[in-house]
């Protein structure tokens, strides 16, 4: 009988901290897609935001453990040890890096709305499916954006997915989804010290190893 791949989504993010709306959109997908886990790539620089305000990479990579407990998530910085800084150049790092394993790009509505200034946004889609999941106040953005114009032609349903190895891309499922409005915005604005109180649960002095490549994370000093 024929080994099936496993089925692994893939959510990007500056996870600045992640909260309790990664962890509900992670779920909520996983299930609708059939996917066996998800993997939160917890982003060493997102190119598109400020550095400003962003915190070191050991306090969002724990913030993204606490938020991944109990669940079929795993947070890891694998981007820092690949060298890459585009979401394209990642995902064809982890296609060549994990071959027998099948990967959909996870993103929200507000990402679709401005996809089309990615890098290779194009050759993006044409890496992997991608799942997006409606988003309070983003989705007319997203369904007038320049990005789903060219999509839209791709546009499939969730089950399509589901039946592993019998889909390709580019391929687009759009997920209506309860709104959920939480943001790391808000999060920062109510609690400026967030990071510190992550960092604070362990030994400063301990290396963090990732979940998913076993290798140490490097603070910002080294990388």
């Amino acid at each position: 009988m024929p080994h099936t791949p496993a089925l692994t989504g893939l959510l990007g993010g500056s996870f600045n901290p992640a909260h309790g709306g990664h962890r509900r959109i992670t779920l909520f997908a996983a299930q609708a897609l059939g996917l066996d886990e998800t993997w939160w790539l917890v982003s060493p620089g997102n190119p598109l935001k400020p550095h400003a305000g962003m915190a070191p990479m050991k306090a969002r990579l724990i913030s993204a453990r606490a938020q991944a407990r109990r669940a079929r998530i795993v947070p890891t910085g694998i981007e820092q040890q690949l060298g890459t800084r585009y979401t394209v150049d990642t995902l064809g790092k982890l296609i060549r890096r994990y071959p027998k394993r099948r990967f959909v790009w996870l993103m929200g509505a507000d990402n679709l709305a401005q996809l089309h200034r990615w890098k290779d946004w194009r050759r993006l889609a044409r890496t992997m499916p991608i799942a997006v999941v409606a988003r309070p106040g983003y989705d007319a953005q997203a369904l007038a954006s320049p990005a789903m114009a060219w999509l839209r032609r791709y546009r499939v349903p969730a089950a399509s997915i589901r039946k592993r190895g019998q889909w390709s891309a580019p391929a687009l499922v759009y997920l209506r989804f309860d709104p959920d409005d939480r943001s790391a915005t808000a999060l920062r604005r109510a609690n400026a010290g967030w990071a510190e109180e992550y960092l604070g649960r362990e030994d400063r002095k301990t290396p963090v190893r990732d979940r998913l490549t076993f290798r140490r994370i490097r603070s910002e000093e080294e990388a």
